[in-house]
């Protein structure tokens, strides 16, 4: 069964904000990677300017047993974040046929912007705006961090 969780996106103070949250929630950050961090083959990476380098690409905050807070800033190739559009659900799923199904589903009609796909940080992953405007991504990571 998939899982949903909440992704925000900011302008640049994701980090700061994740340390309030974290102040609130308590937890451990299981991952905090930066634009910076992105190896020089992943795409888009020879495109992340300077000043954008040490901004949040994700991270994450297990809250209680089965959520988990996620975010992410923007950068130059994205643009600035409009709040109100700000938030995506994450889906994350048991299988990469589960992946392929539920993106399928749920994106016809809409904007499919990152079609399913492996990505350097290892999971099967993907991204679009539905029909009725609303931000979804789906996940499968076949070694999930628990």
């Amino acid at each position: 069964m998939a899982t949903i969780n909440p992704y925000l996106l900011f302008n640049g103070n994701c980090e700061e904000a994740f340390l309030f949250y974290q102040s609130v929630f308590g937890g451990e950050f299981p991952y905090v990677g930066k634009f910076g961090d992105m190896p020089a083959d992943a795409e888009g990476a020879g495109s992340i300017p300077e000043e954008d380098k040490n901004r949040i690409m994700h991270m994450s905050l297990p809250i209680g047993k089965d959520s988990i807070l996620m975010g992410s800033d923007s950068n130059e190739a994205s643009g600035s974040v409009a709040f109100g559009s700000n938030v995506s659900i994450s889906i994350n799923t048991e299988s990469k046929q589960e992946a392929d199904k539920l993106f399928d589903g749920l994106s016809a009609g809409g904007n499919p912007f990152m079609p399913m796909n492996q990505t350097f940080w290892g999971a099967y992953f993907g991204m679009f705006v539905d029909k009725f405007g609303i931000h979804w991504m789906v996940n499968f990571d076949e070694t999930p961090n628990k």
